[in-house]
């Protein structure tokens, strides 16, 4: 077989991921840099422009810090890192002033009742906050983030966009065989439009992929959510921390129809309930905040409820609130459903749990640094501390700017110090041929997503964790046969990193032996006296 050459890129910073914290971490960079942010497919595709409810943040005069960490805190089941919640929340308000000096579209307040400081934007409250402190753009709040960070990216003559590249492994001087510290020097990405492997060099490179949702059957989560960041970091040497916490959102719309539709937290703050088919509420016989509670705790009443009666899901109704008020407030979720022959003025929509958010992920500090020199891991990819057991509504989004934010100054703050790499070794594909076999990869896909949903999911036990570490080890195996020996695909990466990330998530579920928030196993049904993260570490991670 010809061995064909594959171009090779250098930048000063190469940013895998292009939605809030990928776009984030580019826009605080200096400008003189040479930056690069690679896209899965087209530049819209993650999560980010798909997010309804908005990003929480300390914005009311009658609110405070100390109020934000707490909740937070209660939410996460007691595993979050103070110190991280505390970096989080106080930078909050300036995060929020910088979206609004990008020109991010906030929804404005039209009552003064609401909020008693002078801020001229609109707040909401949802599950497991305590004051009105979500902002937002409407029900469409990552729409409207996404669309001005983009536009601000375009206008960057040193940033370059770049679309249906995926990364399939990062580059590494331990991995070239390089004496001294071990150092990310950039990543092997594949064009999809030629199908070569290009070599991409950077001082610096980020990992902003996202989350892993897609590992399950039901996600709220569009296609990309495939858990490459983690995987590739963990190939890498990185830990990786807290993989068993998958929060599930209580609210996906259930229609034949429906591809991954949420329907937004916010509906429930503005008064929302939750009511079985006969019409009966059933959020006050599992807490006493009801439709309040927290993500894990309203997924996990759904769930027992719908297995309970055996129904196939169960209805959010907010039709008793007139008109008007539901149409301005949730322009996209009435339209969306109105599509499916759901007017949600006049009628309840039938909602289910879905896969929604990664709460573990590449442990990194506060500054966003991984385990390895040079490698970033920002947003849903990487794990903070904020997130603990559960993550609170509208915290993610925070996080995306807050850290991606932190990552660009401390960059900034070695640039001095870090030379470009030298010439990097091409990909080879002078081994491997093209594939007549994709059905495989096909049904690999199709297993994984099922035996994780049906043992790794709201409701877990031993035995069922068990079942799903023997099958993903099967799997696993397949899966790297066939990477040894024909072209990678898109399809191919995906299922290589969702299957690694799949097996990270269940030899970190089976070692926790007690349920705490998004983890409920009903072997282990009480709580363990002191809180633990569980971390991973690599065979070659060096500590």
């Amino acid at each position: 077989m010809t061995h064909q050459m594959s171009q090779q890129f250098q930048h000063d910073i190469l940013v895998i991921g292009s939605g809030a914290a990928g776009l984030s971490l580019a826009l605080s960079l200096p400008a003189h840099l040479k930056i690069a942010i690679l896209s899965k497919g087209e530049l819209a595709n993650g999560s980010t422009f798909w997010a309804q409810g908005g990003v929480a943040a300390v914005l009311d005069g009658s609110d405070t810090v100390q109020s934000h960490v707490e909740d937070t805190l209660v939410a996460g089941g007691g595993l979050c890192h103070e110190d991280a919640v505390r970096f989080t929340v106080e930078h909050s308000r300036e995060a929020i002033q910088w979206l609004i000096e990008q020109g991010v579209p906030f929804t404005p307040d039209d009552d003064p009742a609401h909020n008693d400081s002078g801020f001229q934007f609109h707040l909401t409250r949802e599950g497991g906050h305590s004051h009105r402190r979500i902002i937002h753009a409407a029900d469409a709040t990552g729409a409207a983030i996404f669309n001005t960070l983009l536009e601000q990216a375009r206008q960057r003559p040193n940033i370059e966009l770049l679309e249906q590249r995926v990364a399939v492994d990062l580059i590494t001087a331990r991995r070239l065989g390089m004496a001294g510290e071990d150092r990310c020097l950039g990543a092997y990405v594949l064009n999809r439009a030629t199908g070569q492997v290009e070599t991409f060099a950077a001082r610096f490179t980020a990992l902003a992929t996202g989350g892993a949702a897609k590992v399950y059957l039901y996600t709220s989560n569009p296609d990309g959510a495939c858990g490459d960041g983690i995987a590739m970091a963990w190939r890498a040497g990185c830990r990786v921390a807290n993989l068993e916490f998958n929060q599930f959102h209580p609210t996906c719309l259930y229609h034949p129809q429906a591809k991954s539709f949420l329907i937004t937290e916010a509906l429930r703050g503005e008064g929302a309930l939750l009511k079985l088919p006969n019409g009966e509420r059933f959020m006050p016989r599992f807490d006493p905040r009801a439709e309040l509670a927290p993500r894990d705790i309203v997924a996990r009443a759904i769930d027992h409820e719908m297995k309970r009666l055996g129904i196939d899901c169960v209805y959010l109704d907010i039709s008793h609130k007139p008109a008007e008020f539901v149409r301005s407030h949730f322009p996209t979720v009435h339209e969306r459903c109105l599509g499916f022959g759901i007017d949600i003025t006049r009628q309840a929509i039938p909602v289910v749990p879905a896969a929604h958010y990664t709460c573990g992920g590449v442990m990194v500090d506060a500054q966003g640094r991984t385990d390895v020199q040079g490698l970033y891991a920002i947003g849903e990819t990487s794990f903070t501390g904020l997130h603990g057991a559960n993550r609170m509504a509208s915290n993610s989004l925070l996080e995306c700017f807050v850290y991606g934010r932190s990552a660009a100054v401390h960059i900034s703050e070695q640039l001095d110090s870090v030379s470009m790499p030298p010439n990097l070794p091409e990909w080879d594909a002078s081994q491997v041929t093209d594939s007549d076999e994709d059905v495989i990869i096909a049904h690999n896909w199709d297993e994984l997503r099922r035996f994780m949903w049906d043992y790794v999911g709201i409701v877990r036990t031993t035995k069922r964790l068990q079942r799903a570490q023997h099958r993903v080890r099967l799997l696993l195996d397949e899966i790297d046969e066939f990477y040894s020996n024909y072209k990678v695909s898109r399809d191919l990466i995906e299922l290589r990193n969702l299957a690694q990330v799949a097996e990270l998530m269940i030899i970190s579920a089976m070692q926790r032996k007690e349920s705490r928030g998004l983890h409920y196993t009903l072997d282990y049904p009480g709580l363990l006296d002191e809180a633990r993260d569980t971390i991973l570490a690599p065979p070659t991670f060096v500590g």
